[in-house]
């Protein structure tokens, strides 16, 4: 199952690039590429950690119905989920997170991927939102109409879903006739795994955390969104801030498609897709600037995560032992 999932990811990383690229004048894109200024990269880059502060600090209210952190005190992790996203294949930097987190703090695996979940799905309504208002000066086209569509029926019912299963009744529920009713050697695990991963939905339970989260989610995406605006301006495009909205969402939505590790393809793909389809860029052009803020976005905080699980001193061998297990269990 594990490999017919990474070869899955792989041939839709290739459908991508081929979508991307074909028809493209590679020696165009290659002119884009050398006529941007590139110095515009350093503070982008800057701007992308000061959002990854920001979801550290996301994840600390999170997490702070079971065990309260500082910001700081998760950056490493958030940083190191990151990398493995960009490393490992079937976006395997939510198990690393939660592994990383479990190894050294109390809180359990199964509560860390409860709340990473949650963290994933205010992710994807802050992108909506942004596709929203991005729509009420630029016309979608019915590619980008139907992405919104099933983004918007999907979050919004895994959100229901998570809050409906975080309640006391569906908790009760839930064990009685999901795990209950199995073999004790199965059942007694799979109970405290169900008990822990309902107590990290905690925080849809609390008003205040949950503005929080949705404070802090936008800010950290809007920083995102800086990111993306400042190394347009190294490419000259000129971009109206929606158009820098619609670009962020659609590009990180596209990245929900099953693709290679860092998401290439999908990512390119969304990109084109936004400034091509709805704002009438260039092709060539916004292919050469989705391939600079894909490099943006991809070698620092992949870099500096290396250099943080070299801290950690954290092991390869008991990571892969982990992703199996958890692909096991699946």
């Amino acid at each position: 199952m594990r490999k017919m999932r990474v070869w899955i990811g792989l041939a839709g990383s290739l459908l991508f690039l081929y979508l991307a690229f074909r028809g493209q004048d590679l020696h165009a894109i290659w002119a884009a590429l050398k006529q941007a200024n590139y110095w515009y990269i350093l503070p982008a880059v800057a701007i992308y950690f000061c959002g990854i502060w920001i979801r550290s600090l996301r994840w600390a209210f999170l997490l702070r119905k079971i065990e309260r952190f500082r910001a700081r005190d998760l950056f490493r992790v958030v940083v190191i989920g990151y990398t493995a996203n960009n490393v490992l294949p079937l976006r395997a930097g939510e198990l690393v997170r939660s592994y990383v987190l479990s190894t050294r703090s109390r809180v359990r695996n199964a509560s860390a991927l409860a709340t990473i979940a949650v963290e994933r799905i205010f992710d994807g309504l802050t992108m909506l939102g942004f596709v929203l208002v991005a729509s009420l000066s630029i016309g979608l086209t019915s590619q980008l109409r139907e992405i919104t569509i099933v983004g918007a029926v999907l979050f919004g019912t895994i959100l229901t879903a998570l809050a409906v299963l975080g309640s006391s009744r569906a908790r009760a529920w839930t064990i009685a006739f999901a795990v209950r009713r199995l073999p004790q050697r199965v059942s007694a695990p799979l109970e405290n795994a169900t008990h822990a991963f309902i107590d990290g939905l905690g925080v849809l339970r609390s008003r205040e955390d949950l503005v929080l989260v949705c404070l802090t989610s936008v800010a950290a995406w809007m920083l995102e969104a800086s990111v993306y605006a400042v190394i347009s301006v190294g490419f000259g495009l000129g971009l109206s801030p929606s158009a820098i909205l619609l670009v962020t969402a659609v590009a990180n939505l596209a990245t929900l498609v099953p693709s290679a590790p860092g998401y290439v393809g999908a990512f390119e793909a969304g990109v084109v897709l936004a400034l091509s389809g709805a704002i009438g860029l260039q092709h060539d052009i916004a292919l050469s600037y989705a391939i600079a803020v894909h490099a943006a976005l991809y070698f620092p905080v992949t870099l500096i995560g290396l250099y943080f699980w070299g801290r950690e001193s954290l092991s390869w061998r008991d990571m892969r032992g982990r992703l199996a297990t958890e692909e096991a269990g699946d």
